[in-house]
């Protein structure tokens, strides 16, 4: 299960939404984001669905990556499905057992809030799939430059995003290192209670929040040690420029933004 999580990893290629600006890639999946929420039916839903499909599709991104980067919250995804079937008494009752009702609005629900989230989850992965972390910090850099005049360190807290999104893989390989070492000790993670599994997963996080501190203090020393003073004065290898398939990216997601209204307005009885 910790292998299948794939939040944070880059994976290089040559794909259209590579070659993006990633400025253009945090807004734009900012944007798709909040059009997800905006959705009040599953036509309109089925817009942003077939807009996603296309993205998949053009970042070149294998479909069993994607499918195994859902793995991991699949539980959530099934839990908060449930908690809107049982919480909803919209529509025809379809069972009725005491205190336990199904209706069919709370079926409608349940499976809308699913692919909802699928929606979100693969839209937000794909960015960190086709964007390096270094792009993501110049692209963040920009982005926040407006807010220099707060005197704030733009570039600094920029870094820590990029780090601490870029630490993830890491964190979660050395979390299967160390489980694995201590189920060659003889450590039982996998039977008992909720109790019981939650004392024995104690010798691995302690570990493992002496690696993370381990592994900043030295990322910091490294930093120090090439005379890293932050962004004042750094130049770029890579410069960023807006292209044509910017551009048409933007078009593209106006056009499914209004296509979302329109169906929204015309279909409001399904709601």
């Amino acid at each position: 299960m910790v292998k299948d999580i794939t939040i944070g990893q880059y994976f290089p290629g040559k794909s259209v939404l590579h070659r993006m600006d990633p400025r253009m890639k945090i807004v734009l999946t900012l944007a798709f984001i909040v059009i997800i929420f905006l959705c009040k039916n599953f036509f309109s839903l089925g817009v942003m669905v077939v807009m996603l499909a296309v993205m998949v599709a053009s970042s070149k991104i294998s479909i069993k990556l994607i499918l195994r980067g859902i793995k991991p919250i699949l539980f959530i995804i099934i839990f908060t499905a449930v908690l809107n079937i049982f919480y909803t008494n919209k529509g025809d009752i379809w069972f009725e057992y005491g205190f336990i009702k199904i209706t069919s609005g709370g079926v409608y629900t349940a499976i809308f809030m699913a692919v909802r989230i699928i929606c979100l989850i693969i839209a937000s992965s794909l960015l960190t799939y086709t964007t390096s972390p270094t792009m993501i910090t110049d692209g963040l850099e920009r982005l926040m430059s407006p807010f220099k005049f707060m005197k704030n360190s733009v570039h600094t807290v920029a870094m820590m995003m990029t780090i601490a999104l870029r630490f993830i893989p890491t964190l979660i390989e050395e979390f299967d290192k160390i489980t694995n070492a201590q189920k060659a000790r003889g450590a039982d993670l996998e039977t008992g209670g909720l109790i019981q599994r939650s004392k024995a997963l104690v010798p691995i996080f302690i570990p493992l929040f002496v690696t993370s501190f381990r592994r900043a203090y030295e990322l910091a020393f490294a930093m120090e040690c090439r005379c890293y003073k932050g962004g004042e004065g750094r130049t770029r290898m890579r410069q960023m420029k807006l292209t044509k398939i910017d551009f048409l990216s933007v078009i593209l997601l106006t056009t499914m933004c209004t296509a979302v209204v329109v169906l929204n307005i015309k279909f409001v009885h399904l709601v």
